[in-house]
């Protein structure tokens, strides 16, 4: 192999390993707010005509970002959520163990007439999104609002897994 083409995989292998390292720190920050959406029944029968939902196909290929935030702190831990678009109603919030999972519908308010969307980045249909909690709860004493595009899950901690202050004492 001539010193040229040896230079050149070298420099291919450096980029291919650093793309590589790009892609992984983008799945591991980024993998938790992966959302998997399905198509809504009926999500175009406003309109008179067939939406890709109802041939049976999303336009954004029915993944997309959900973000989120847990914080945790000595007395309870808050997920927040953001949503932006919906409503109140269209949450439903199940505890499971430690398991946090949030379900619901996205409805798209499309826009009427002809035309067509030259880019689609935001999701809608039916979504589920499981949460790990980093604590034990008292789930009987959850609460949850929805304002501004966000929804706050507040999670009072159950006894066992509060922070307790052990003092030091001398002998």
């Amino acid at each position: 192999m001539t010193k040229l083409a040896e230079q050149f995989k070298q420099g291919a292998d450096h980029a291919w390993q650093s793309l590589a390292e790009g892609w992984r720190e983008l799945s591991a920050r980024a993998g938790g707010a992966l959302t998997r959406f399905w198509a809504a029944p009926g999500a175009g029968a406003q309109s008179g005509t067939p939406s890709p939902r109802e041939e049976g196909r999303l336009p954004f290929g029915g993944w997309a970002f959900m973000a989120s935030d847990v914080f945790d702190d000595d007395e309870k831990v808050i997920v927040r959520i953001e949503a932006p678009g919906m409503r109140r109603e269209d949450f439903n919030i199940e505890l499971d163990g430690d398991t946090l999972t949030v379900w619901g519908e996205k409805r798209s308010d499309r826009e009427i007439g002809r035309g067509h969307y030259s880019v689609v980045q935001c999701a809608y249909g039916s979504f589920r999104r499981d949460v790990a909690l980093p604590a034990r709860v008292r789930a009987e004493e959850a609460r949850a609002n929805y304002r501004d595009g966000v929804l706050r899950i507040e999670l009072p901690k159950a006894e066992a897994a509060r922070a307790v202050h052990i003092a030091v004492r001398t002998a």
